[in-house]
């Protein structure tokens, strides 16, 4: 159960990295970034048998 946290809360620090830098290319990298974390901890919630985690704010506000 601590890695699913702990890739929760790296996906958001990336995330709010992202959403204040400039450069579009290391911001683009940084989405990225967040978004495998994002993918390791669901699959770490598949695995525990737990619900998918919540998309991020910006998957949200983008659909």
């Amino acid at each position: 159960m601590k890695l699913l946290v702990e890739y929760l809360e790296r996906a958001v620090q990336l995330e709010r990295l992202a959403a204040s830098e400039r450069d579009a290319g290391f911001k683009e990298q940084l989405l990225t970034q967040a978004q495998a974390y994002r993918k390791l901890a669901a699959k770490r919630a598949k695995d525990y048998g737990l619900p998918a985690p919540s998309p991020s704010e910006l998957a949200r506000a983008a659909n």
